[in-house]
């Protein structure tokens, strides 16, 4: 069996991170206007990532520290731009100006 970890990006522009293991299933639930949920309060939604996992467990840890990241780390994650996140993921809070010589500022 698959999991899987997912972002939404909600009407309002938000993000949203979970993890499941039916996919189409979960992301059905949530354009479900009728629950009461975050998401649903913020619809219509769009899957902008998904990736699977082995085990639930490593969904779940995926989720969590999905959760932690900044906007712009998650974006970069969206976009696979595998570059960016790594430079994010040594807690610069804004990334290289091109041409800049100077080092960015560290969180």
């Amino acid at each position: 069996m698959s999991f899987y970890v997912y972002i939404l990006k909600c009407s309002d522009g938000s993000y949203y991170t979970g993890h499941t293991d039916d996919a189409d299933v979960r992301l059905a639930a949530h354009q479900d206007a009728r629950s009461d949920s975050w998401v649903s309060k913020r619809l219509p939604v769009e899957l902008m990532f998904i990736e699977t996992a082995e085990t639930r467990e490593e969904a779940l840890a995926f989720e969590q520290q999905i959760k932690r990241w900044s906007r712009v780390k998650k974006e970069a994650l969206i976009a696979r731009d595998w570059e960016r996140l790594q430079l994010l993921a040594r807690n610069y809070s804004e990334p290289p100006v091109h041409g800049s010589t100077s080092s960015p500022r560290t969180e």
